[in-house]
């Protein structure tokens, strides 16, 4: 036995440090969520943002393990990433134009591209980030894989289903150039191979002008991909699909009640299903976080409840919020985080405060969580086709009754409002997020990607 061996043995092993992974357009953050813990708010109007306000709304700095500019340290704006057994890969991106203020980066139409790097700016190319062996004195080292994408993907969509990474190009910042073709592939981790994919639809349409369609969100549900998109020419949204195995995208229409799933699964609402449950899924519902109870057959209506244990008030006049995000933690727990802007008074000199709610907790079913219609306390959805799931998909934020009867037991682990100084000038949007847990005696990781 080696003596390294010999002074391990007896000792308790270290726990693992639980990491929340964060990607914005320009940084990549690690938080600590073992320092994480419960706050209490009674009234969102008492932020305080700097020592001239109220001291009853206390705000911390995000307890942060790891932090990596990308665009300072040479790597492409608006990369998204994927995650394959212990490596994160990042791809794709636009790099800004070498000299340009960081204050600009987010406004690249301005700032102009490296025309010396990828195609003309736009970056092809893969880097990866080794997870096994990080530790606190350790650095973010992100290096370029030995495989590049067939074309460069600005602001790029990043899905893996069923093994396979498929990945579809978004709006660049700027209108006065064409997508590289192909601009959707999918990445075989097996031989590590990309394959180019049907031209969608919405960018067949647009060769003099690719900014003529605007990506503007997706989501995916089982096999099929969903996305929504905006035509600047007529002004009109429109839907359109992609399944994996057929292979072919289909233009669905201007509505979401054209799309054959729930409308908590399509485009513009962020959810992810609890692990362990197949039949729970917590989403974001406007402002305010949900789970919704999946009935096993069309028969049954879909079930809602409120997750008031974890709301944080933070969806007040007071802040002006982002998109919220919903992340797998484990067995049974998830996170659910929403940036937002804090506005400053009017005779306060300091400009406004990016800050971000997050919130963990563990998810419980009750002994009443059925799918049967026939227990008057259900939350159910206003319409007529409420008793078929499969027509309940043209909702808006107001058609939500009242919850009357819940169907889990929400135990909140931490919540709380935190700085995102970090994140420095660039608005609080996150692009990813990822939990894992770094195994500080085997520097192993056991996680999930959202």
């Amino acid at each position: 036995m080696k003596k390294t061996e010999m002074a391990l043995e007896g000792k308790p092993k270290p726990k693992p440090k639980p990491l929340l992974w964060l990607a914005t357009p320009q940084r990549l953050i690690a938080i600590d969520m073992s320092k994480l813990k419960i706050n209490h708010y009674e009234d969102a109007s008492k932020l305080k943002i700097n020592h001239h306000e109220s001291r009853d709304f206390e705000i911390h700095s995000l307890p942060v393990f790891k932090m990596l500019n990308l665009v300072e340290n040479d790597f492409p704006f608006g990369m998204r990433f994927f995650i394959r057994d212990s490596k994160l890969y990042m791809v794709g991106g636009e790099k800004p134009r070498r000299g340009a203020s960081p204050k600009l980066y987010p406004h690249l139409k301005s700032v102009g591209h490296d025309e010396s790097f990828g195609d003309r700016g736009l970056s092809p190319y893969v880097y990866v980030l080794d997870l096994t062996g990080l530790d606190s004195s350790t650095d973010l080292d992100l290096l370029k894989h030995h495989t590049s994408m067939l074309a460069a993907k600005p602001t790029p969509i990043v899905e893996e289903i069923e093994g396979k990474i498929y990945v579809l190009s978004g709006t660049p910042s700027q209108s006065d150039r064409l997508l590289p073709t192909p601009t959707f592939e999918v990445y075989d981790p097996l031989i590590e191979q990309w394959k180019p994919l049907d031209q969608p639809l919405f960018y067949r349409e647009c060769w003099s002008d690719c900014q003529k369609f605007e990506v503007i969100d997706h989501s995916v549900v089982g096999t099929t991909i969903y996305v929504l998109t905006f035509n600047l020419m007529d002004h009109f949204y429109h839907y359109y699909s992609y399944n994996v195995n057929d292979g072919y995208w289909k233009l669905l229409g201007e509505s979401e009640d054209k799309l054959p799933v729930p409308y908590h699964f399509t485009p513009m609402f962020t959810g992810k299903f609890v692990p362990g449950y197949k039949d729970i899924y917590i989403f974001f519902q406007g402002d305010f976080p949900y789970a919704a109870l999946i009935p096993s057959n069309d028969r049954c209506p879909t079930r809602y409840q409120a997750l008031n244990e974890v709301d944080g008030a933070l969806y007040h006049r007071q802040v002006a919020s982002y998109s919220g995000l919903v992340v797998q933690l484990g067995e049974h727990e998830m996170c659910i985080m929403k940036p937002g802007s804090v506005q400053p008074k009017e005779e306060n000199p300091y400009p406004c405060r990016i800050i971000l709610y997050m919130a963990t907790f563990k998810v419980e079913k009750l002994l009443n969580s059925s799918s049967s219609a026939q227990d008057h306390g259900l939350k159910l959805l206003r319409t007529a086709d409420a008793y078929d799931v499969s027509q309940t998909s043209s909702h808006h934020d107001n058609d939500v009754q009242d919850i009357q009867a819940p169907f889990l037991s929400i135990t909140c682990l931490s919540k709380g409002f935190y700085y995102l100084d970090e994140w420095g000038p660039e608005a609080s949007y996150i692009c990813s997020a990822f939990f894992h847990q770094l195994d500080l005696d085997l520097r192993k990781i056991i996680g999930s990607a959202r």
